[in-house]
């Protein structure tokens, strides 16, 4: 089966700083032909280079966004990401978005962003125990809104009863051996889509998450790793998404921080 090439996804245009040239941001006054202190010139090409620097890192989605760290784990979560991308995700799915499903550490935190919106429904599906749940999680599990579940495991949903899942950090902690299982089965359990929130290797030092309450490291994987595992698996890009999502995020100046892969469901 052919697949289209998932690059990292949404893809606003990644600003290098070769793009910018080689030269100087102040030309003026580096290559100036009149006499002026060397002091200067050298403060100018600093400061030049701290610019340059932090345009980079703008936009390219780099550790600048405080936002993708969880208050709750400490650490680089692609959780918090899915809480900035809510409002580009509805217009990409617009409908779908009105039954969802999330998956992933601090679940509580999303389903009460989607409940908020208008003509949404959601739940949440936490992979592992919710220790130290503040009230309004604990309200949302007593509702039965959030559960816990091992999603290593046949997960407790009969075949496409959410038109959109949506995962993110969980698939970080399982080997191939239980991705092999647990990816078909969010995919059998959603309608009209599968997005995946994931981290860039770039981010596995900051992935400190306590080993006794996961049980293992996190494995962040490139996204050339991924797109060859969708295709193992048959899992197809969903290449309408993918465009909505990109022009929303484009309008919107939205730089994600994780790999965001968008999926069909299984037919």
């Amino acid at each position: 089966m052919a697949m289209a090439a998932m690059s990292r996804r949404p893809i606003n245009p990644s600003r290098r700083v070769a793009d910018i040239g080689g030269t100087s941001p102040f030309p003026t006054s580096l290559h100036s032909k009149s006499r002026s202190s060397p002091f200067l010139s050298i403060g100018l090409f600093v400061v030049g280079s701290i610019l340059v620097i932090g345009y980079f890192y703008r936009g390219s989605g780099g550790f600048g966004n405080n936002g993708a760290f969880s208050r709750v784990q400490g650490d680089f979560s692609c959780t918090a990401e899915v809480r900035r991308a809510i409002p580009f995700l509805k217009k990409a799915y617009g409908d779908s978005m009105h039954k969802v499903l999330h998956v992933g550490p601090d679940t509580c935190s999303v389903v009460s962003t989607l409940l908020r919106e208008e003509d949404t429904e959601a739940w949440g599906l936490e992979p592992y125990d919710i220790e130290d749940a503040d009230r309004n999680c604990q309200r949302l599990v007593h509702r039965a809104l959030v559960r816990v579940a091992d999603i290593k495991f046949p997960l407790p949903y009969r075949a496409k009863s959410f038109s959109l899942v949506i995962v993110s950090d969980a698939l970080d902690y399982l080997s191939p051996k239980y991705l092999n299982k647990t990816l078909p089965e969010l995919a059998r359990i959603s309608a009209d889509g599968l997005v995946i929130f994931t981290g860039f290797p770039h981010h596995q030092k900051l992935k400190t998450t306590d080993k006794s309450k996961i049980g293992r490291s996190a494995k962040l994987r490139s996204t050339t790793w991924w797109v060859r595992y969708f295709v193992q698996t048959s899992l197809e890009e969903n290449e309408a998404a993918v465009k909505k999502f990109e022009q929303a995020a484009v309008k919107g100046s939205y730089s994600p921080s994780c790999q965001i892969f968008h999926l069909k469901s299984y037919q």
